[in-house]
């Protein structure tokens, strides 16, 4: 029996994630409190008890959702024994640290340099995200590379739904020629800008430096990457794919076939929500699915 642990990204975040992590024990608290150091405010106090708003925020949500899976994944010990890990987007970054690739500080550091450069990004071009329901993904593809401007699939979330990045207007056009093609919806998301597409270019060129510079370690198993689904425990192979992600899709359809393929038979998410088992029931209904839990 393989057992794959995957990571959620942005979207799984609630006022009050991690609270009882903290107090879970002496271990647990520490390492929120050495985040709190390093980010150079209290996230606990957004986590906790902030106002939704503030925790919306990409540069809080997500060390903040990174906190939370990989303090989980350390506080299950011996419980936690991976044969292959794949992270959402984000979780990517949680996945490797809970892999042993790469330390909890610079994983921390990592993340919040990611975070405020696609912050940035966003200023720099107004864009925006759409979830499409009810399409293959083929005609999906089709249809943003007919409209002139900048719309690319962003996230291959599971078959029939689709997320696409780009500017707002190139959204708006996209929107309309897949309902018109038979979309059942097409939901504009409530997100700060174009993820994963080459729309954050400015956050890549960002962040390439500092993937480069950070210590990556060969993976206690291997890790599947989003930018093209296969599985890799080479650190310099791990890092380049790292600095793809920002301007690439998430194969997230493709990512649970291949470990499916390769003997996953138990799929356990670490971190806030249970989006990523909802996902990986739709992509494969015989797939046993769970939450890790204390």
């Amino acid at each position: 029996m393989k057992k794959a642990y995957i990571f959620p990204g942005q979207g799984a975040q609630f006022v009050g994630m991690g609270k009882d992590l903290y107090n879970h024990g002496e271990e647990t608290k520490f390492l929120f409190e050495q985040a709190n150091e390093i980010l150079g405010f209290r996230i606990t106090d957004v986590m906790f008890e902030g106002a939704d708003e503030d925790l919306k925020q990409t540069k809080v949500t997500q060390p903040a959702i990174f906190l939370h899976s990989v303090i989980l994944a350390k506080a299950l010990g011996s419980a936690f024994v991976p044969h292959m890990v794949a992270g959402h987007s984000l979780g990517e970054f949680s996945a490797l640290v809970a892999a042993e690739a790469l330390e909890f500080e610079d994983g921390l550091r990592l993340v919040a340099a990611r975070a405020n450069a696609m912050q940035k990004a966003t200023e720099i071009q107004p864009s925006t995200m759409a979830a499409i329901l009810g399409l293959d993904d083929f005609t999906v593809e089709d249809i943003c590379q007919r409209v002139s401007d900048v719309v690319v699939p962003a996230n291959y979330n599971c078959p029939g739904q689709l997320v696409i990045s780009g500017t707002i207007a190139g959204i708006d056009k996209a929107c309309e020629l897949l309902l018109e093609a038979g979309a059942k919806r097409a939901l504009k998301l409530n997100v700060g800008g174009a993820f994963h597409s080459p729309l954050m270019e400015a956050a890549k060129v960002e962040l390439q430096d500092a993937i480069e510079a950070v210590k990556i370690s060969k993976p206690i198993c291997p890790i599947y990457q989003n930018v093209d689904a296969k599985a890799y425990t080479d650190p310099d192979a791990i890092k380049h794919n790292l600095i793809e992600q920002l301007t690439g899709p998430v194969r997230w359809t493709q990512t649970i076939l291949q470990m499916i393929e390769d003997g996953a038979t138990v799929f356990t998410e670490v971190g806030p929500g249970n989006v990523l088992q909802g996902l990986v029931k739709k992509i494969n209904r015989q797939a046993e699915t769970a939450a890790a839990v204390l």
